[in-house]
């Protein structure tokens, strides 16, 4: 069993990150920029953005923090996406979820400027992910395929299972797995026969956020198993794989903490350089591409 290490890869990314960026604000004056912004005092929700913003100054970016208190109106919000869209020194915009119950997340998403969505998540953005044309994709399903192609795990041609369905990581993670030509089942609370399915997987990617769903029993030998699970269970951080059970089975596995958790800030810095680059006109592309395999890129598409 080889432990896939998140922290090791996405160190590297972000070694890779500070020397791009560097290299470009030589040749602009510029550098990219990300606003976080943060309604409340939500414990977790600050210290999320803490990080966040931490990477982005180790990597040499510009920080907008927008930290506004819980009573900040709809409105007010959208006014202050709206200066940030207009703004070119920003190239990224993050809204840390979960937002206060009276503001519809839904409309703050629309209110973004989909080129500075570097969450990936605006409807421009999914739709352009389902054409195989998107250059802002989730920063945890495209951790998730750096990391695969870190550890030269072959996906095209492979039976990919996801368990999970959300948003955020389910159906873009299989999307994404199936622009690199797996065959791609996802899997769901209304499942039937879950068990029989996840057995047949060469890669078992679990996100559903109940702790040790994934047993050793569902398990394929040699799999490789990705966990984005993550819960606090009697005050430790817990994943939906039973590791202890199924790092015996498989073939590949994330650690919780430590694995996928890691690579999602990586690629959000990835996500923020590329939207840079964009707007200024630079070639090339950053984040899940860099230790991608040419083979796969020959691979038949039908």
């Amino acid at each position: 069993m080889i432990l896939i290490d998140g922290k090791k890869v996405s160190a590297e990314i972000r070694n890779r990150l500070t020397k791009e960026t560097a290299e470009l604000k030589s040749k602009t004056g510029c550098a990219p920029g990300l606003a976080t912004v943060l309604v409340g005092e939500d414990p977790a929700s600050a210290a999320y953005v803490r990080i966040k913003n931490k990477v982005c100054a180790e990597v040499g970016f510009q920080s907008f923090e927008q930290n506004l208190p819980a009573e900040t109106t709809e409105a007010q919000l959208i006014d202050l996406i709206n200066e940030l869209n207009r703004n070119d020194a920003v190239n990224g915009i993050l809204v840390q979820l979960p937002l206060p119950n009276h503001i519809d997340p839904q409309k703050i998403l629309l209110s973004l400027d989909p080129g500075k969505d570097v969450d990936g998540f605006h409807p421009i953005n999914v739709g352009k992910l389902v054409l195989g044309d998107a250059l802002l994709t989730p920063c945890t399903p495209t951790g998730i395929i750096t990391l695969l192609d870190y550890y030269d795990i072959k996906i095209a041609g492979k039976h990919a299972v996801v368990l999970g369905r959300s948003n955020i990581v389910g159906r873009p993670m299989a999307n994404l797995l199936l622009q690199r030509h797996a065959t791609v089942t996802t899997c769901h609370s209304q499942t039937v026969g879950l068990e029989q399915i996840t057995r047949q997987a060469d890669i078992l990617i679990a996100a559903v956020g109940r702790p040790h769903l994934l047993t050793s029993s569902m398990v394929k030998k040699g799999a490789a198993v990705i966990d984005v699970g993550i819960t606090r269970v009697d005050g430790k951080l817990t994943g939906d794989v039973d590791f202890v059970s199924v790092s015996e089975k498989a073939g590949f596995i994330t650690p919780v903490p430590g694995g996928v958790g890691p690579m999602t800030v990586a690629q959000l810095m990835a996500n923020t350089l590329q939207a840079f680059k964009a707007r200024n006109n630079f070639a090339g592309e950053v984040g899940s591409q860099i230790f991608r395999r040419e083979e796969e890129d020959e691979a038949k598409v039908v």
